[in-house]
């Protein structure tokens, strides 16, 4: 099996070092398991633990690993698990600060192959927490698997893998699709690799890829996106003056008009998005609406162009100018063009940076389904402008020990981040594949996981 990934070779050959990038992530999950992983389906199934039960209401699990070894041939033991883990944990909860890893309360290697994880309080979505690639576990030299490199490629940036040796279902030699030669590349040079029939499979396709799939002439029934929530949108940074105002910062919001920029976009899977959640989730209440989401278009317009004229009239009438910062691609020079007319439109000129902008593209997919890590990703602990009360309820959410009382808080704080207008949503994310039909068993991921095991049947 031929997969090519986009990314830089050094993301391929230190993965856990370069988590935060597509390839990254695509190898870190294939070589390292967590205790358990997605599936195709994103659904929770085992990984490094065969099993596992929930007791204490929902406040302990425990699981039992199954019999592995690490690369060096040292059986996995459950304390070395467990500080792998904490360390694992330790990285999550300073990226997701209010987030499901924060009610950890204790990992216990209770013996050499159980693990007990202890919460402060019920979470529904721990597991699906729990199975994201960046919970993998590995020593220095690499993890348990599903996968193993199985030697060295003259090429730089290219794996040899092969499916690791379960010893609880004995010895077998991998069939011929199950080994995998994995490479990252630039993505055009991953596309012209898959029309060239070099490829059977191409991963990490965003929007800023987008538009190579014209250009490349790639038969349309090899495309596969995921059916991804998140959030895709503009950070609003808490350093920029203007935005102190918060009339602007609902100006911008409103201004916007959604459908024009996808209409840049030959895609119509994608969706534009208004608002901070895509659905009620665990939230207590429906999902908040703007207050001008009643406006047509035009008097939203009208009514930006005002509250812009007059901070300018009220600031010495100099030009508003801004600063976006968005990641390289072509797809995301399209979506600059896009915003630069919209913005155009009620007084502000743009440039776009490649970071520290006035506003910051935010292109991520939701890893678990709770209200939890959309307000967390909006928080004044992420940098972005932000509302001080909702901060403070936030923390009070981790120290909640019962479940309704913390869904009771996430209920007061989503209306008050929805209402600061910090974060300008403007339509879910977008992940997309190639796969060649060979790979009969290749499904779209609603987590935007990609494993690389099942892909035939």
């Amino acid at each position: 099996m031929r997969v090519s990934v986009m990314g830089s070779e050094k993301e391929v050959e230190a993965p856990l070092a370069h988590i935060g990038t597509r390839a990254g992530q695509v190898v870190f999950a294939a070589t390292a398991q967590g205790l358990v992983s997605y599936d195709a389906a994103g659904d929770v199934i085992p990984g490094l633990a065969q099993r596992w039960i929930v007791v204490d209401d929902g406040r302990s699990y425990i699981f039992r690993l199954r019999r592995a070894k690490w690369l060096n041939g040292k059986r996995v033991d459950a304390r070395d698990v467990r500080r792998l883990l904490l360390a694992r944990m330790e990285r999550e909860v300073a990226r997701d600060p209010y987030g499901i890893m924060a009610s950890v309360d204790e990992v216990l290697a209770m013996t050499g192959d159980v693990i007990e994880i202890r919460l402060v309080a019920p979470q529904p979505d721990f597991l699906l927490a729990m199975a994201q690639p960046e919970m993998g576990v590995a020593l220095p030299d690499g993890g348990t698997g599903p996968y193993r490199r199985t030697g060295e490629s003259k090429e730089k940036g290219v794996l040899l893998l092969a499916p690791v040796e379960d010893a609880d279902e004995g010895v077998t030699e991998p069939r011929a699709h199950e080994r995998l030669v994995l490479r990252a590349e630039r993505p055009s040079r991953a596309l012209a690799r898959f029309t060239g029939g070099k490829a059977d499979l191409v991963l990490g396709g965003t929007l800023a890829e987008f538009p190579y799939i014209a250009l490349g002439e790639v038969p349309p029934r090899t495309v596969r996106f995921d059916p991804v929530q998140g959030l895709f949108g503009l950070a609003l940074s808490p350093d920029t003056p203007m935005f102190a105002d918060a009339n602007v910062r609902e100006a911008l919001s409103m201004a916007i008009d959604r459908q024009a920029i996808i209409g840049y976009f030959d895609m119509s899977r994608w969706k534009i998005a208004e608002q901070i959640l895509p659905q009620q989730l665990n939230l207590p209440h429906p999902p908040t609406a703007p207050g001008w989401s009643a406006m047509s278009m035009e008097d939203r317009r009208n009514f930006a162009i005002g509250v812009i004229a007059r901070w300018q009239a009220q600031h010495g009438g100099k030009p508003v100018e801004l600063s976006i910062a968005l990641p390289p691609g072509p797809g995301m020079s399209l979506l600059f063009l896009a915003l630069k007319a919209q913005l155009q439109a009620i007084g502000i000129t743009v440039r776009q940076v490649e970071k520290k902008g006035d506003l910051t593209l935010i292109d991520e997919v939701a890893p678990y389904d709770s209200v939890v890590w959309y307000l967390g990703r909006l928080s004044c602990a992420r940098k972005v402008h932000c509302d001080k009360a909702a901060e403070d309820l936030l923390k009070q959410t981790v120290k909640a020990t019962d479940m309704s009382a913390r869904l009771f808080l996430l209920g007061q704080v989503e209306p008050l981040i929805q209402r600061h207008n910090g974060f300008i949503p403007l339509a879910m994310p977008v992940r997309w594949s190639l796969a060649a039909s060979r790979l009969n068993g290749f499904q779209p991921s609603p987590r935007g996981d990609r494993s690389l095991r099942g892909l035939v049947e």
